[in-house]
């Protein structure tokens, strides 16, 4: 099988949570890189360039949604899929997320098979535009 091994970037402060998130990608035959600041996230995703990114919300420096408005203005990560997952689950906070450019909001506890079904739904919408 000639298949490229998709990429994910996990940015999440959480050490159990990263960990959780980058073992659950990997069984799901991803390549993982994994943050846990989001201060030296823009740089890895521009020199990383992967196919989806997994980005907290609450993070002690940079607050996700700063990385994820950053990207939607940069040329070269706009169309990169953000799959935000995040404890905070009030409608304005989804909202408020999703109005920034993220392709799709979970929110924490997530299980498995929703954070595979959330990056491959992110993945296809990302094929299509």
């Amino acid at each position: 099988m000639s298949v490229t091994q998709k990429t994910v970037v996990v940015i999440e402060d959480e050490p159990e949570a990263a960990e959780l998130f980058s073992e659950m990608m990997r069984v799901s035959g991803f390549r993982v890189v994994k943050l846990s600041s989001s201060t030296p996230a823009i740089q890895t995703i521009l020199n990383e360039k992967p196919d989806v990114v997994i980005l907290d919300v609450m993070m002690p420096d940079v607050s996700g949604l700063e990385v994820l408005r950053y990207m939607r203005r940069e040329p070269s990560l706009q169309n990169i899929p953000v799959v935000i997952v995040s404890a905070k689950g009030m409608p304005a906070d989804i909202r408020t997320a999703m109005d920034a450019g993220a392709s799709l909001y979970l929110t924490k506890p997530v299980g498995f098979l929703e954070l595979k079904q959330g990056v491959e739904q992110a993945l296809q919408g990302a094929r299509g535009a």
